[in-house]
């Protein structure tokens, strides 16, 4: 509501800590994460500011060591969901008028909290809960987290400064940008402390209240994250926090007349059913609901014949296992030409019988388990198929084991069909699929690899000839929402490449950036007259 001018310091990325033997922070991680695994807590509702225990629980599990138990959280029923649409309906008025250098101020005050005091809390509770070694988390709970923070404050500071010129005949032209009339639902992902802490936090700095349903497996490190924006100053009722059954909570969210818009990431069949359901009770709202998803991918590495291998190599094994496939962005699908598929074969061999896996405290373990007992038994189904399939052999990996921890080995499977299952479907582990292809056939395979999946999410081309990226980059142009040219397709940088996806990824409204914060304003053009007319005539009336 206040468009004054402000003097927020210009973003910086938040720089990634190393965690190297006998550093502070590894000391300090470490103790946190014994700390965490040493006691069971109990996580309550949070709904208007007030903690809400409902009898009905479920288990925040450690998925390398799933018998373990960090928490038992608290499910909301019909009866909270209604209480938090109430306490979001209550805290919206005061919380949309407020200036927005004040809203600001305590997302920057958040940021600070996780820098610094919070740090090893949430990098611990997201290394335990969400099985992601010290790496992965440190540059999601921690760095990209911070990052929305601090640049979307920005990105805000920047919408609101956009504003009509000043002509000079005698009128002065504003833009107001209203909060959304209603509250937004925010739902989040198990797989990214820092899309869960951005998705109900980026409508709120916009001036709107908002409900916050966390993935049942990520609900630890969320609790987290709620308790250090309260300690940031975050009003009562502005975010409430309502882990439990996604079906129940939705669709009684969804029903909603006062239902403003959905912040979503997640599987594409469920935002399906959210668009859905928004198209069938579109009657009931008093507003159109903003609708932003990213949803799935089937995300692609295309070499071509001038390609460095050796970077190749090193791609193909970030992009496709780090944090075990679990990325929206993962690499789950490469094209190879067949001239340069013996060396790069060799490397691939070599390098990933180097990879561990393990326990997340044990900093040398690059895989950890897959997050949960569907998960592993999902992943498993797709190497058993390959396993038996006349079109593919596994090559490297392939072995399952679930007996303490859901541990599924780094996987590369190659197909002599362009459109194998495992080419098309989203797997969301650690398996990679390559298809060989001809050196003359590079742009066929580009149309391939365009053609073959249903999602456009992200994608890399791996080439030294400028010609050939530059064709790539042509024929992929609707394939990927990020694309990457020499780099994995994942590790996408606040403030830097703005993440998402078009197609059956979702609908592409770039989270980390002001393109996003756009969608949760609804803009008023005010005009004021300075010297009105006392006469109603026009000159052309004259004779």
């Amino acid at each position: 509501m206040n468009n004054m001018k402000s003097s927020f310091p210009v973003p910086f990325n938040e720089p990634v800590k190393s965690y190297l033997p006998g550093s502070s922070e590894r000391e300090e991680l470490l103790k946190e994460i014994n700390k965490m695994e040493a006691e069971q807590i109990e996580i309550p509702l949070i709904i208007g500011g007030k903690e809400i225990k409902t009898g009905n629980t479920g288990k925040c599990i450690v998925p390398h060591d799933h018998q373990h138990c960090l928490a038992t959280y608290h499910k909301a029923g019909e009866k909270e969901v209604r209480e938090a649409i109430e306490a979001a309906k209550k805290a919206k008025k005061s919380w949309e008028r407020m200036p927005y250098t004040m809203r600001g101020a305590i997302f920057l005050r958040a940021a600070e909290l996780l820098a610094n005091k919070y740090r090893y809390t949430l990098n611990g509770a997201t290394m335990l809960n969400q099985g992601k070694n010290v790496f992965q988390a440190e540059i999601d709970s921690a760095c990209e987290l911070i990052d929305f923070l601090r640049f979307n404050v920005a990105y805000m500071e920047e919408i609101y400064q956009q504003q009509p010129p000043l002509n000079g005949a005698g009128v002065w032209n504003q833009t107001q940008f209203r909060a959304l009339e209603g509250f937004v639902f925010a739902i989040t992902p198990f797989n990214f402390t820092a899309i869960g802490g951005n998705l109900p936090t980026a409508p709120a700095m916009m001036g709107n209240t908002v409900l916050w349903k966390p993935a049942s497996t990520a609900v630890f490190a969320t609790y987290y994250f709620m308790r250090i924006l309260k300690e940031a100053g975050l009003p009562d009722g502005v975010i409430n926090f309502i882990p439990g059954s996604g079906a129940q909570i939705g669709d009684m969210v969804l029903n909603s007349p006062d239902l403003a818009g959905v912040h979503f990431t997640g599987s594409t069949k469920t935002f399906q059913h959210i668009w859905k359901t928004i198209g069938t009770n579109i009657e009931k709202y008093h507003t159109y609901p903003r609708i932003v998803g990213e949803t799935g991918g089937k995300d692609f590495i295309f070499a071509h014949s001038s390609t460095d291998i050796a970077a190749l190599n090193a791609a193909v094994i970030r992009g496709a296992f780090e944090y075990q496939g679990q990325k929206c962005s993962a690499a789950s699908r490469a094209y190879v030409p067949k001239a340069i598929w013996p060396d790069l074969e060799k490397q691939l061999k070599s390098e990933i019988s180097t990879l561990k896996m393990g326990d997340v405290k044990i900093f040398s373990n690059f895989i950890n388990a897959v997050i949960d007992q569907d998960s592993f038994t999902k992943i498993k189904s797709y190497i058993e198929y390959a396993q038996d399939s006349s079109e593919a052999e596994i090559i490297i990996g392939g072995n399952c084991d679930d007996s303490t921890g859901y541990f599924i080995e780094p996987t590369v499977v190659v197909t002599s069909n362009p459109h194998f299952k495992l080419m098309e479907e989203e797997i969301f582990g650690p398996v990679i699929t390559i298809f060989l292809y001809e050196e003359n056939q590079f742009i066929e395979t580009l149309k391939k690899c365009d053609q073959t999946s249903p999602y456009g999410l992200t994608g890399a081309i791996f080439a030294n000839d400028r010609e050939a990226i530059n064709i790539a980059q042509d024929e992929l142009l609707h394939s990927a929402g990020n694309f990457y040219i020499n780099d994995k397709p994942t590790g996408a940088v606040v403030g830097q490449q703005p993440f998402g996806g078009g197609r059956g990824s979702g609908t592409n409204d770039k989270a980390g950036s002001a393109i996003n914060l756009m969608k949760w304003v609804s803009c008023r053009a005010i005009k004021e007259n300075l010297n009105p007319p006392t006469n109603y005539r026009y000159p052309f009336l004259q004779d």
